[in-house]
């Protein structure tokens, strides 16, 4: 079982990255880089947003 929020946010962000790559894109050199973009933006974002709601109290 992974503890850690981050490397659950990391593999998670990995594994839907390769398959919107895999699904959406047709040679490897633009599912590499969709892959690699679909990740950024998926541990960008969730970093940003834990970073918002870091003021506010539980």
């Amino acid at each position: 079982m992974i503890r850690s929020h981050l490397v659950a946010l990391l593999v998670f962000s990995a594994l839907v990255g390769a398959v919107f790559a895999t699904l959406l894109r047709d040679d490897a050199r633009s599912r590499l880089r969709f892959g690699a973009l679909v990740f950024a933006a998926f541990v960008l974002s969730a970093v940003v947003a834990g970073w918002v709601m870091y003021p506010f109290p539980s």
